[in-house]
């Protein structure tokens, strides 16, 4: 089967979202609107990849689900060279990691970063292949 995979999540941040998965995460834009039916919205993809993230704003301030600890976006990096790497941009853009709940990640020597709504992004220096 060829297919593509999407998931959406609402937004209270869209422009602060924006910068920060598309310039310190390193996602692509792949599609953006403004103001379509009252939605503003952006989807991320990695080059390549049928798998995109849908990021929706709609009206002034949009109520967005309660954050968990369990609730991620990881990214699996191809090693820790590419980890330092990513690491490195973060830090450059003044982010800093945060304590995993899961001890999976640390014992595994992923590194965790708060997005602007205050949801996870861990980046994971493995891949599955």
């Amino acid at each position: 089967m060829s297919a593509q995979f999407d998931f959406a999540r609402p937004t209270a941040n869209y422009e602060e979202v924006l910068v920060f998965y598309r310039d310190i995460v390193g996602l692509r834009v792949l599609a953006q609107w403004r103001n379509h039916s009252g939605y503003d919205g952006v989807v991320f993809g990695l080059p390549g990849a049928p798998v995109h993230m849908e990021l929706l704003q709609f009206g002034e301030s949009p109520r967005i689900p309660e954050r968990n600890p369990e609730n991620q976006l990881v990214l699996y990096l191809s090693g820790p060279e590419a980890l330092a790497a990513a690491c490195k941009r973060f830090a450059d853009h003044g982010q800093t990691p945060v304590v995993a709940a899961n001890p999976y990640w640390t014992d595994r020597g992923a590194v965790l970063f708060e997005d602007p709504d205050g949801w996870l992004v861990v980046l994971a220096p493995w891949t599955f292949e």
